[in-house]
């Protein structure tokens, strides 16, 4: 198991030693100006089960729910757009916002026992960052997860989710990321 395993609470660990090394690496000199992980967002695309005639979507409802540990939100399409055979008001996606303590516990829960559950796992590659230093990881189903149970599954979704960091620049994200024992892939 990695150092952060053992760690009670990660925002301790933040504040105790990722935020003074990271203020030394990155050189800047105000410690409020160092960046943090502000939240994570879980996304689930439901606009396909909706378009084929499917209106139940209450199994990945719940499955966010038991994943996030929380009540996520239905997004609702802003206009109709023909192509996609959506419109306006139709359910198009699922979002949970994780921030604080539920954040850490997430994240803890994502580095240490969902990717290492992912098959093929070799680490994550670097392209998942933004200009501002958020990363996104898109997992192809949510059988990864310890809270869902196979037996319960009615039909495989994939899901999203963001890191959403202070950052000013794809470096600094890395850099904080990099600090949390992120595992990405060795250039």
């Amino acid at each position: 198991m990695s150092k952060l395993a053992h760690k009670n609470n990660l925002r301790q660990h933040y504040l105790e030693e990722v935020r003074p090394k990271l203020q030394k690496e990155l050189g800047i000199k105000n410690i409020m100006a160092v960046p943090e992980l502000k939240k994570i967002l879980i996304h689930v695309g439901i606009g396909n089960i909706m378009t084929k005639g499917n209106k139940d979507y209450e199994s990945v409802l719940k499955n966010i729910e038991l994943i996030a540990g929380q009540k996520p939100v239905v997004t609702k399409a802003k206009k109709a757009i023909s192509n996609f055979k959506t419109r306006e008001g139709m359910p198009v996606g699922i979002v949970a916002t994780l921030r604080g303590e539920r954040m850490y516990d997430f994240f803890n829960k994502f580095i240490n026992i969902v990717l290492p559950r992912v098959r093929d796992f070799r680490g994550l590659g670097k392209k998942g960052f933004d200009q501002k230093g958020n990363f996104s990881i898109g997992l192809t189903e949510q059988t990864v997860f310890p809270e869902i149970n196979v037996d319960d599954i009615v039909k495989l979704h994939g899901l999203q989710i963001t890191f959403c960091s202070s950052s000013k620049n794809k470096e600094q994200g890395m850099a904080l990321l990099k600090e949390f024992k992120f595992p990405f892939k060795k250039d």
